[in-house]
């Protein structure tokens, strides 16, 4: 294969091995790591010390960053940019990371920023969905199972639990916490911690997240046991330390665990509120 210059003036001079597509306009730094059974598309461009995993396909015109792993089957839509610089005035040039798990699908213009800190790894888990112009900031940690529909914005150091569904146009203060199963309604702002298996609006956090909790595959007497629990934070009138002790004092059940584990972990944003409603929507209900 006839030698072509790569990212950051460097040479590739590899071959091939048997069944490895990679197209001749493609631009691949000679210390990429590439499966053989990987497709990189037309134009696409793979920056140093990359490790692209098997059956992962790299649409024309995608973009892998330096430092950037990502795990089987993963799927890089035309100018999707994974593994970039931060955006972060603080960033002087050291080597960060970012690793994306097997299965995620990355569309069209969404973004990944690697860390900032030296050293520090921007972290995406498996079997995510970052739809068209989907934003993932620096030193983010996303857990497995993650739909971020279109416009979606994370800021820097937001950590996502697993399986939560962040609606289109919603943007996420920089390190505040969304909870696993947490639902977040389109064009909404989430200034603050939203704890798991809820779901939260313009208004806040109104009820638990029952459709979800219910396709989760949680039985009734977690489901229940969630709905006690969001009476007790956000109905009760408690102050939040009291209601934490009566939580604690309730959870028998691993989700109610869970959130209790949650509620106690340091936060430097504080647990989102409910900002009452004029009238108290009828979906915190099980049946």
């Amino acid at each position: 294969m006839a030698e072509r210059r790569g990212v950051r003036g460097q040479r590739w001079s590899g071959t091939r091995e048997p069944g490895m597509a990679i197209h001749p306009t493609a631009i691949v730094d000679r210390t990429a790591e590439i499966d053989p059974t990987a497709e990189v598309g037309a134009y696409a461009i793979v920056e140093r010390d990359v490790r692209i995993g098997p059956r992962v396909r790299l649409y024309p015109h995608a973009y892998v960053g330096e430092g950037t792993t990502l795990g089987a089957d993963c799927e890089v839509h035309p100018f999707a940019v994974v593994g970039h610089l931060p955006q972060d005035l603080k960033f002087k040039g050291e080597p960060t990371f970012t690793v994306v798990g097997g299965g995620t699908i990355i569309r069209e213009h969404a973004t990944i920023h690697r860390g900032t800190m030296p050293g520090s790894t921007t972290v995406v888990g498996a079997r995510c969905f970052i739809m068209s112009t989907g934003h993932i900031g620096h030193n983010c940690t996303v857990g497995d199972d993650v739909v971020i529909a279109n416009g979606g914005l994370l800021a820097g150091h937001v950590s996502v639990g697993h399986r939560a569904f962040i609606s289109g146009n919603v943007s996420v203060h920089q390190f505040s916490r969304l909870g696993e199963l947490v639902m977040v309604a389109g064009g909404t702002r989430v200034p603050q911690d939203v704890p798991p298996y809820m779901l939260y609006g313009p208004r806040g956090v109104h009820a638990p997240n029952v459709v979800g909790l219910r396709r989760a595959g949680l039985d009734s007497t977690e489901r229940h046991e969630l709905r006690q629990c969001h009476r007790l934070l956000y109905r009760s009138g408690l102050r939040l330390p009291d209601a934490i002790e009566r939580i604690a004092a309730l959870v028998q059940t691993e989700p109610g665990r869970k959130l209790l584990a949650f509620l106690r972990e340091p936060s430097k944003r504080g647990l989102a509120a409910l900002r009452r409603p004029q009238a108290v929507m009828a979906v915190d209900t099980d049946e």
